[in-house]
């Protein structure tokens, strides 16, 4: 057997049974619609993007530590400061704020609405989606 032929089988055979494999091998992408930390946690979650000058955003907060507190370790809720999180804002396709995004424990969007929530508003979408 040539030279030529030997390596373009050993090439043929390395590409047929390596690179199959080499995703299961590579760490899985991280959702960038998520800030890092929460991405891959397997619970229900809202965001809220706001901002601390906004009114709505200012009446929003108390609410947001209340039900933080409320459903710990079934719910996990973050508000997105947008001037600090641009590209995080602009991922999630924010046009106004305040913005809440939920989403279910596989980061499927499964409601989003614009404009102050209270808490009841929120509690029920949570009922919705099932939390308890």
């Amino acid at each position: 057997m040539k030279k030529g032929n030997i390596i373009f089988l050993t090439l043929l055979i390395f590409t047929i049974f390596v690179f199959p494999y080499q995703a299961a091998f590579s760490e899985p992408s991280i959702d960038r619609r998520f800030p890092k930390e929460i991405a891959k946690v397997p619970l229900p979650k809202l965001l809220d993007f706001g901002a601390g000058k906004c009114i709505p955003c200012k009446k929003m907060a108390p609410i947001l530590k209340e039900l933080t507190e409320e459903y710990h370790g079934r719910v996990i809720i973050k508000v997105i400061e947008v001037y600090d999180e641009r590209e995080l804002t602009q991922i999630n396709r924010v046009r106004l704020i305040p913005t809440q995004i939920f989403f279910d424990a596989k980061n499927r969007e499964v409601f989003r609405h614009e404009g102050f929530m209270d808490k009841e508003q929120v509690k029920k979408i949570f009922e919705k989606m099932g939390v308890k």
